[in-house]
């Protein structure tokens, strides 16, 4: 019944905003990945799965806040029973492990997709990466870490927006970089270029 959902409501998503892949010599596999992507909207997550090939979303969770996804019946039967969320709580415990359910998607062999700026970005500017992404791939260093890119989806679900506006975006995906090695500020700099390559040759 997931996936059957799963289709119908990413067919209603490349309807309305397109999400073209584009993967240049690197398309994704079903091998255990992080995607890792800038943050524009709340579509961008549908954005990228319905970029991905079907045989390789099947092993994909979002990574997403609890405070959004739980906001509503509507978000919180998607979140559970359409696109399996991993969720993550902004508002914690003091001493909790933020990353805690998202290790254990992990260790299950889910790949995850996830927005490492944290927030979404109001100027189409790519902010710095918050350190998680370090984290998991040190202590995961055989997932394959993955950079993607979305263009136009600020436009397609401007903030405040409750649905999307029809726009023609594209999802791009790069080849895999290099896992975290001593360095974290260096390993959260080339991550995050990564991304930025990405938009700049969407651009060209």
């Amino acid at each position: 019944m997931r996936n059957l959902l799963q289709s119908l409501l990413l067919g209603v998503v490349r309807l309305i905003v397109g999400a073209h892949g584009r993967h240049g010599a690197a398309r994704p596999n079903n091998g255990q990945t992080i995607y890792f992507a800038n943050h524009a909207s709340h579509v961008d997550t549908l954005a990228i799965l319905a970029a991905l090939p079907r045989e390789t979303r099947a092993h994909v969770r979002p990574v997403a806040a609890r405070d959004y996804w739980d906001s509503s019946s509507t978000k919180r039967f998607i979140a559970n029973h359409v696109l399996n969320v991993v969720f993550v709580e902004r508002k914690r415990e003091s001493g909790e492990d933020p990353l805690e359910r998202v290790k254990e998607a992990l260790a299950t062999g889910s790949s995850l997709i996830i927005f490492p700026e944290g927030t979404r970005s109001l100027d189409g500017d790519i902010g710095p990466f918050k350190s998680g992404l370090y984290w998991l791939s040190r202590q995961f260093p055989n997932v394959a870490l993955v950079p993607v890119h979305l263009s136009n989806l600020a436009r397609a679900m401007p903030k405040g927006a409750v649905l999307p506006v029809p726009v023609s975006c594209h999802v791009s995906f790069g080849g895999e970089i290099a896992r975290a090695a001593e360095d974290k500020d260096a390993f959260l700099f080339e991550a995050r270029a990564s991304v930025i390559r990405l938009q700049n040759t969407a651009k060209g």
